[in-house]
């Protein structure tokens, strides 16, 4: 079965790509450009699949003209903090959550996914450290798939796409735990929301980054990289 994933060059989507090479390897990597702050992810995205040999596209899309989130409006500052903040029972989405992105992509990578014999699509959704994040939680993703089968050409009896989001209910520090055991190599992988190849320490997504390698116990590779490459 043909495979892609939705691959952003994080964390959690590299560790997806890891998974489902040692699944198969009718493999192809699904990366969108939307106007994103931290842009230098496309990049990691780029550099990851060459060296994994993995067929790589890249999709543009406009998401900033919908605006409404510190990853797509330089206007909305993305929000610092001294420890990882305590999410759970938020009464909202964080500044960083993109208005409906997942299902965005989901929905352009099912359409795309026809043209290319892919019958499944394979995400890094997580939910135990960001709970916060509505479109990555179990009935989006269920409720997802049954939209893009109902609305593609599965409606007319052929196979449907199935939507693998296998690390749904686990740790960022458990995630990395199974992509080391694949290989996984993660000296390339961004996290940083704000915007650049070194991690901020402030941003939320730096901080969980920093407790997930503290946890494994192990150092961070990018940052290793990055230190004997004299980044300052």
């Amino acid at each position: 079965m043909k495979s892609a994933v939705l691959f952003s060059g994080g964390l959690d989507s590299t560790t997806a790509l890891y998974w489902a090479l040692s699944r198969s390897r009718k493999v192809q990597a699904l990366t969108f450009d939307y106007g994103q702050r931290h842009r230098v992810e496309i990049r990691a995205a780029r550099a990851i699949a060459r060296r994994l040999g993995v067929r790589h596209t890249i999709l543009k899309i406009d998401l900033i003209r919908i605006g409404g989130s510190a990853l797509t409006d330089p206007n909305i500052a993305v929000p610092k903090f001294r420890r990882v903040p305590r999410l759970h029972g938020s009464s909202a989405p964080p500044p960083t959550y993109v208005p409906f992105r997942n299902g965005i992509f989901l929905s352009l990578a099912a359409a795309w996914a026809e043209t290319q014999g892919v019958r499944e699509l394979v995400c890094g959704f997580n939910i135990v450290d960001s709970p916060e994040y509505p479109d990555t939680r179990p009935a989006f993703v269920r409720a997802m798939e049954r939209a893009i089968r109902a609305g593609t050409s599965a409606a007319f009896g052929r196979t449907g796409l199935k939507i693998r989001a296998p690390f749904l209910n686990l740790k960022k520090s458990d995630i990395i735990g199974i992509g080391l055991a694949l290989g996984a190599d993660y000296s390339r992988s961004i996290t940083c929301y704000a915007g650049n190849e070194k991690p901020c320490g402030a941003c939320s997504a730096c901080l969980l980054r920093a407790r997930a390698f503290k946890e494994v116990g192990t150092a961070d590779p990018l940052i290793t990289r990055l230190e004997r490459r004299g980044s300052k």
